[in-house]
């Protein structure tokens, strides 16, 4: 049964409930797709059957609710906002993004090409069902596709500007990788390997929870996320609403948009490359930190095991995303002129 509508034609019941419980697990498998790159929160948002309704609560931070909280009516509020479906639904998702986050990193520092296929994959599938989206290949929708991917193409380079450093580009991060969560088919995880803080954001994730425990605070880090998670909150009120005037009016050019970017995103993820960072006579790569090695992109040297490994994990993620996708059909909500 679909969540398009929140009921509120009976008192709700007491918290918490079976219904509370549900959203709470929908948050936790939207939350542990956002951390993936290549696979989109939105897209499981629309196969849970409540994506209308997350876009309904996003869009309902406006004028209006400010007026509510002003006036003092928290009920009435909370039932403009939906809180009482945003609430475990957020939980879920924050507890889906930090509990996955210690592999993703961990697979990254030890594992980085299988775990490179994997990403390639899903984002290679990913492409191919964002470019079904356009529904006609004008010249202006090619044009706009190829500007995109050349653009992203140049910018993801091996040699390319290493990102800034500083909580107010972690704050644009997190603005910027938020909308993807709004939008079936491309992954806000995606969006942060572009803008060079993927890693950054799931080492702090894997370290501040296991600091907390042991009753350490690193106060930096608890503000890098503190700043990051900000970013997310206001990009998700700011942009969804243009991103949905997008969608509505410019459905098309906008998907040879996403399209270009995701393949021209590739070349940051091909999974075969050499480490070329160049390290001192008292070094080993352990000692470097991820974010501060340098790769270059080869041809596979050989049809080793691991030649073999990594080209089954790019098939097997091109499988599971358009397995992804058939479900989402099914409920048939790749329509997004609904928004």
């Amino acid at each position: 049964m679909s969540d398009s509508e929140p009921s509120v034609s009976q008192p709700p019941p007491k918290f918490p409930a079976k219904g509370d419980l549900i959203q709470l697990g929908r948050g936790l498998l939207m939350g542990g797709a956002d951390i993936i790159p290549g696979v989109s929160g939105g897209t499981v948002a629309l196969i849970l059957g409540i994506y209308q309704r997350l876009i309904t609560a996003i869009s309902h931070c406006d004028a209006r609710l400010f007026q509510l909280l002003i006036q003092r009516k928290w009920s009435e509020a909370a039932q403009h906002l939906d809180l009482r479906f945003v609430i475990p639904l957020g939980v879920g998702i924050l507890t889906g993004v930090v509990s996955l986050a210690s592999l993703m990193h961990y697979l990254l520092d030890y594992h980085l090409q299988l775990t490179l296929s994997l990403f390639f994959g899903l984002i290679l599938a990913s492409s191919f069902l964002v470019a079904q989206m356009v529904d006609r290949w004008t010249i202006a929708n090619v044009i706009a596709f190829v500007a995109s991917l050349i653009g992203v193409y140049l910018l993801v380079g091996e040699h390319s500007v290493k990102p800034p450093e500083g909580n107010l580009y972690v704050f644009l991060c997190g603005m910027i990788a938020i909308c993807a969560m709004i939008l079936p088919g491309i992954s806000g995880a995606l969006i942060l390997i572009l803008l060079g803080k993927y890693h950054d954001i799931t080492g702090l994730l894997k370290t501040i929870p296991k600091e907390l425990l042991k009753g350490n605070i690193d106060w930096n880090g608890l503000l890098t996320v503190v700043v990051f998670v900000s970013g997310c909150l206001l990009g998700l009120i700011l942009f969804s609403k243009v991103l949905r005037w997008l969608l509505h009016n410019f459905h098309t050019l906008t998907m040879a948009v996403l399209c270009g970017l995701m393949v021209g995103s590739l070349r940051r993820i091909w999974p075969f490359k050499i480490d070329a960072t160049p390290y001192t006579a008292e070094q080993t790569p352990e000692m470097v930190p991820f974010k501060h090695r340098i790769y270059e992109n080869v041809w596979p040297g050989s049809f080793d095991g691991m030649f073999w490994a990594s080209l089954a994990l790019i098939a097997g993620a091109a499988v599971l995303v358009w397995g992804l996708d058939r479900l989402s059909q099914k409920y048939a909500m790749h329509d997004t002129s609904n928004l």
